[in-house]
């Protein structure tokens, strides 16, 4: 196959990874965050963590599978956002080990003040994470200060804090936003009684929300957030050197590529589509349309954040040069077809056997479920 295709291919497979991530492990995170907030009593937090509470890990398998095809795909941009990003990611680590032990201690003792500590940890579990990706993306989308050298070893030239900006928390706070909306629908579809009539409220909150903050980042991209073009660079199938090409930065280059690929609109309007629907379906009967609008909201503002930066994965705000592309930051050509192969074979299999657990845990968390299967639910 042809090297530049297989660099699409992946870029592409990589989007899908992280869609995948954030629509099945995002409404774990989004009832985990709402967890302290919706439930008032033991009985009904124990219902809100039993309804992601039987598919919450193997949810997590797209975020390990994600974060592994970045690593063989795109080396550099693995080296350079761990570079950048290290005590980020670093907190991330931490607050998800909240997580097993949240589910796992919660119920090891009938103590209030003990299930209310696991009750806080499953929240640091789900806000944290959630904060820190739209983090992640918020600086992404300003550049990240790192550079190589001509031996093309990598320097990063900030600190944590720094990723702390307006901005970059502007971008947490939609991603917080959306997955708490997720997260309401979900607990809405697998719940009843006063915990779903809460999660209704939460989600008309969280959902009208983060359509104002993705508007209100949307409108910064356009006016005031420096966006970046390359303008020079080497045939896109050539041997992958980020050095190579020139970039040029400039506030509204991020929407240069609506004006070349009309077509790529439809991401942002399925964003906005997506939400609004969430928020007008919040206290319908309709909660299986509910929870699909959040999914489209998720999916519109992600395809949003990869259709403006295409075709980059990791632009310097240092060294243009060094700004790491899907054409210049891949493995070889061998590795991304062995992978590939890889991709074909065991994707399939995953998908099946989720909508197969999906399928056999269907069904609603009820008090009375709860009652009767006090020593085996969480």
């Amino acid at each position: 196959m042809d090297y530049a295709a297989l660099k699409l291919i992946w870029w592409l497979l990589i989007g899908v990874l992280l869609i995948g991530f954030a629509l099945t492990d995002g409404f774990d995170m989004g009832a985990a965050i709402l967890l302290p907030f919706i439930a008032k009593t033991d009985g009904e937090r124990r219902i809100v963590v039993n309804t992601v509470g039987a598919t919450w890990e193997g949810n997590q398998v797209w975020l390990v599978t994600a974060g592994g095809a970045m690593f063989a795909a795109w080396p550099l941009a693995y080296a350079a956002s761990f570079s950048g990003f290290y005590f980020a990611m670093l907190l991330v680590l931490f607050a998800l080990f909240f997580r097993p032990v949240g589910f796992d201690y919660r119920g090891k003792r009938d103590d209030p003040r003990w299930r209310s500590a696991w009750d806080w940890g499953l929240f640091v579990g789900g806000f944290v994470p959630a904060l820190v990706f739209g983090v992640a993306f918020g600086n992404l989308l300003q550049g990240v200060p790192f550079s190589f050298d001509t031996d093309l070893r990598v320097t990063y030239h900030g600190g944590f804090f720094g990723l702390l900006n307006p901005f970059a928390l502007l971008c947490g706070l939609v991603s917080v936003a959306m997955l708490t909306a997720h997260g309401a629908a979900f607990v809405k579809m697998k719940s009843d009684g006063v915990v779903a009539e809460r999660a209704s409220l939460a989600l008309r909150i969280a959902s009208a929300t983060g359509v104002v903050l993705f508007l209100m980042a949307g409108a910064l991209i356009a006016t005031m957030i420096g966006g970046f073009q390359v303008v020079d660079a080497p045939p896109l199938d050539a041997v992958a050197n980020p050095l190579m090409k020139t970039v040029i930065g400039a506030p509204g280059l991020w929407l240069a590529n609506y004006a070349l690929y009309p077509w790529m609109i439809l991401a942002p309007v399925a964003g906005l589509v997506g939400g609004v629907l969430a928020a007008l379906l919040a206290r319908s009967r309709f909660e299986t349309g509910a929870f699909l609008s959040t999914s489209l909201m998720i999916i519109g503002v992600i395809l949003t954040a990869g259709f403006s930066m295409f075709p980059f994965i990791m632009p310097s705000s240092l060294d243009g040069r060094s700004s790491l592309t899907m054409w210049d930051a891949t493995s070889s050509r061998l590795t991304l077809q062995i992978m590939l192969v890889a991709v074909i074979v065991f994707l399939p299999l995953i998908l099946l056997y989720t909508g197969w657990v999906y399928r056999v845990m269907r069904g609603k968390v009820t008090a009375a479920a709860i009652t009767e299967h006090h020593h085996s639910m969480y």
